[in-house]
């Protein structure tokens, strides 16, 4: 009984470590490339009507990091986010299979797109997801992430993307970026979450150590023009 006993309690533990767990680890880091420049290029700029997108500058990922692709020349910028940008707490932080088509606007090229370009250095430099949680919060506490810039926001409206395993494609969406709020605040200025209101927050995230607070709204179409899920 006692040695039943124990294996189940190491079970337990191992699967809140995440050990054994289908992305309890990082993968290869081959599994998080696209094997295809033109295809990464393409998903990227599916992230926001061609009108923004075709003038956009796009970035690719690469084994040493994002690199430039295509020069824009309208001050957004268009790119294709792994799941390491997720929740550090998030199950699928390490799901090889995620795609997440996103087009920044000129503030947010600014002052949110470092976010992901510091953890994608971290990632690949072979850092463990506790190592690079303790990086970045460092980064934070001494003031060498941006804060957002007033009127950042992005566009991630293709129905191309992989967001979980859960639901490939969730809605087309916009994302707007403020300041860090405490959580009595949270929403409160925006009107996020209340009934009838079309302002999302997402109460999920929590291991986020970026100075943001990230507030969705779903739009009714793709990026391509063709409707969406219902509302």
């Amino acid at each position: 009984m006692k040695l039943v006993r124990s294996s189940a309690l190491l079970v337990v533990t191992l699967a809140l470590l995440g050990v054994g767990a289908p992305y309890g680890r990082m993968g290869p880091v081959s599994a998080y490339l696209m094997a295809n420049r033109q295809s990464e290029i393409s998903l990227a700029r599916s992230a926001a009507p061609s009108a923004i997108a075709l003038h956009a500058t796009v970035l690719i990922l690469g084994r040493h990091g994002y690199e430039t692709a295509i020069k824009g020349s309208n001050g957004f910028t268009c790119l294709v986010e792994r799941s390491w940008m997720s929740p550090f707490d998030a199950v699928g932080f390490w799901n090889w299979k995620i795609r997440g088509p996103i087009c920044y606007n000129p503030p947010a090229s600014r002052t949110i797109l470092p976010y992901t370009l510091r953890r994608t250095k971290l990632v690949l430099s072979g850092l463990t997801k506790s190592q690079m949680l303790i990086r970045v919060r460092a980064a934070a506490a001494a003031g060498a992430l941006p804060t957002p810039e007033p009127g950042s926001m992005s566009f991630m409206m293709s129905k191309h993307q992989y967001l979980s395993d859960s639901g490939h494609a969730w809605h087309p969406h916009l994302m707007f970026y403020a300041p860090k709020a405490d959580s009595a605040n949270k929403g409160a200025n925006w009107g996020a979450n209340l009934p009838g209101s079309p302002v999302l927050l997402n109460t999920s995230r929590r291991i986020v150590p970026e100075p943001e607070t990230i507030y969705m709204i779903p739009v009714a179409h793709w990026s391509d023009g063709s409707p969406g899920p219902p509302l």
